[in-house]
């Protein structure tokens, strides 16, 4: 089913095009990523369908029930309720219809109702449709959804009667994320929703999307999502658009053909139109080869010439430097606390850091990565524990925040102005290099982008030749193109690098180890990001399965065999106990429905007392049910990571 069709669309601002000839369909349990330059119209193409833009020409064909759900890049709620009673405010017309239900419920038990036969039977008619409507709806599991959303979304660690006001800008982003989920519109559109989301709630995050029931329109600079979630994707490029089919790494393999085929068709009728040209000069003025002549040129005439396939547009060239080597030891961390006021967010961090590895530093949101990393550079002291920084290592710092970079001064001297030994056309070369030429430099830093200022702020750091890079979410604001660009810059780098990131594809290109950071310590795991998952995810299995021994028995080393055979019965166990659930669920429902038929019985309303004994086992049974569904999609997600 076509759930929405984009045909001709073109947007202006002023006399410059936006958007032209935007072609774009979406059906049912589609996945769509937009993708492109920073730039190019991604997010005023998603405004436009979500109804926010205005377009210019073309039209936008939509059935009138299909519901679109919109959150834009960095939207934070804005709120003075609670966590909670916020996330109930999806299902304000869900609780009016059930405290409806119980105001009739009321009303059929009232003796002058049961008297009456003909107000009887007229409530107990609006009770049985209100009851159907109610369970269509969702009426008896919208609370569980409401707990599985913040669960997935971090917010379980939260106490629900949290002031929303009281929340970060990151927490409210995420919460706005999980009111839309909610909602559960037939499609979802969502321009950035992976900024402020650590790994854990991007995996699972992942997970929710690709069992969505719906479509999803997607715009996002993270690779590794995209490959998980999406199974088309729509270009736009030079203000048009291009679809090609499958995730986002098939996209790249199928561009790359078309452009080779495109060039290949197009030299092809190039050489063709010059060997007629050659022969109708050659042969025109002959008198015996003349009408042959005139036969080519009239070929040459009909002929529709192809314009030269255009290739990338152009990407950022750099490359980092060293101005000389450090020793062999970088850095070296014994028992460090870090935090804010005494207050420590991490503690007992020890690891070491050695000439030319590139470390990648993970954890959850707020556990201290971007903490741990001005520590280093001695912008917030310690709380305890040291640090050595080791012999000639000088440290180039890229800040997520761009902190900065607020200036008003113009792009041209905000680099000039830090190495006033250089001339203005050298400057202005590595300005060009990323990206900034002609009247760019000219700009006030204040007025850049987002993507602008990361790239100015990386064209300082490669000036600065620093020998450890230590950078801290490098891949925030960066297309997927610059992302490229910066990967194979550091991929070449001969320094040292540290660095956090939750783009994992750059993790698992960039790093050599990967070290995971908790409230108690650090842990190292010697690989790249998808090494590090296999690694957690043997540790938890067998945590899971060392968990049920008893306490005094002794806990033997396992081999991969064996701990492939407990992971293997784990699974059956937990198969087994998933089907233990759906049996009981084949018993609660029928329960709920015996429940409700009860109190629309006419001998039951004159019993007050038993329908207050009937009310409260259904709401025994409904919470039953409610806890095993709760249980039921924990274990089935547990299912699908192995």
């Amino acid at each position: 089913m076509i759930l929405l069709q984009v045909n001709s669309l073109t947007k202006y601002y002023g006399a410059e095009v936006a958007l032209s000839n935007i072609k774009l369909e979406i059906q049912n349990r589609d996945r769509v990523a937009l993708v492109g330059r920073n730039g190019a119209g991604k997010s005023t193409l998603l405004k436009i369908i979500a109804g926010f833009l205005s377009y210019d020409s073309g039209e936008i064909i939509k059935p009138k029930d299909v519901t679109i759900g919109y959150l834009a890049q960095d939207t934070g709620l804005e709120s003075s309720l609670s966590i909670w009673d916020e996330m109930l405010t999806v299902f304000e017309p869900l609780r009016n219809l059930e405290k409806e239900l119980r105001r009739l419920e009321t009303s059929m038990a009232d003796p002058d109702t049961y008297n009456n036969e003909a107000r009887y039977q007229k409530i107990l008619k609006e009770y049985d449709s209100a009851q159907i409507q109610f369970k269509e709806l969702g009426g008896y599991q919208y609370e569980a959804d409401i707990r599985s959303i913040l669960h997935g979304l971090q917010f379980s660690k939260f106490d629900p009667k949290t002031k929303i006001s009281t929340l970060s800008g990151g927490q409210k982003t995420r919460l706005a994320l999980g009111k839309l989920l909610l909602t559960k519109p037939d499609i979802l559109i969502l321009d950035e929703p992976t900024n402020h989301l650590d790994i854990e709630t991007l995996t699972w995050l992942e997970q929710y999307l690709q069992g969505y029931s719906g479509s999803v329109l997607i715009v996002s600079h993270d690779r590794y999502f995209l490959d998980k979630v999406v199974n088309q994707v729509y270009e736009i490029s030079r203000t048009s658009i291009k679809k090609y089919i499958g995730n986002y790494s098939q996209y790249l393999i199928f561009k790359a053909e078309d452009f080779e085929r495109e060039l290949k068709q197009y030299e092809k009728q190039q050489d063709e139109i010059e060997k007629l040209k050659d022969f109708v000069q050659k042969n025109i003025a002959r008198a015996s080869t003349t009408k042959r002549a005139q036969s080519r040129r009239k070929q040459l005439e009909k002929i529709q010439v192809m314009d030269r396939p255009q290739g990338e547009e152009k990407s950022a060239s750099f490359r980092f430097g060293i101005d000389r080597p450090s020793g062999n030891e970088v850095l070296n961390l014994s028992s460090l606390a870090i935090g804010y006021d005494n207050a420590p967010v991490s503690q007992n961090i020890s690891f070491r850091i050695s000439k030319g590895e590139s470390i990648a530093l993970v954890g959850p949101n707020g556990i201290g990565k971007s903490t741990l990393l001005k520590t280093i550079i001695r912008a917030m002291p310690a709380l305890d524990g040291s640090f050595h920084i080791g012999t000639n290592v000088k440290i180039g710092y890229y800040d997520q925040n761009q902190a900065n970079l607020k200036s008003n001064k113009r792009v041209l001297n905000e680099l000039w102005d830090e190495y006033p030994g250089e001339n203005e056309k050298d400057i202005r070369t590595v300005l060009g290099n990323f990206l900034f030429s002609g009247d760019d430099v000219l700009k006030p830093v204040s007025a850049l982008s987002g993507g602008e200022k990361a790239r100015l702020a990386l064209a300082k750091l490669m000036m600065e030749k620093a020998n450890l890079l230590i950078l801290d979410e490098p891949t925030n604001h960066l297309d997927l193109d610059s992302k490229i660009v910066l990967e194979n810059a550091l991929v070449d780098y001969p320094g040292t690098i540290l660095f956090v990131s939750h783009d994992r594809y750059f993790i698992n290109r960039i790093a050599s180890k990967v070290i995971e950071l908790s409230k108690n310590g650090s842990e190292e795991f010697l690989g790249d990001y998808d090494y590090y998952m296999m690694k957690k995810q043997e540790q938890q299995e067998i945590a899971a399965i060392e968990g049920r021994q008893p306490a005094a028995e002794p806990k033997p080393h396992k081999t991969s065999h064996k701990i492939d055979k407990e992971a293997q019965k784990l699974e059956r166990q937990r198969r087994r106990r998933l089907e233990e659930i759906e049996a009981a669920i084949d018993i609660l429902e029928p329960r709920i429905k015996e429940y409700n038929e009860q109190l629309c019985n006419p001998e039951i309303f004159q019993d007050h007392e038993k329908v207050l004994e009937i009310n409260s086992k259904l709401e025994s049974v409904q919470k039953e049910l409610d806890e095993i569904l709760e249980e039921w999609a924990e274990i089935e997600e547990l299912l699908l990571e192995s």
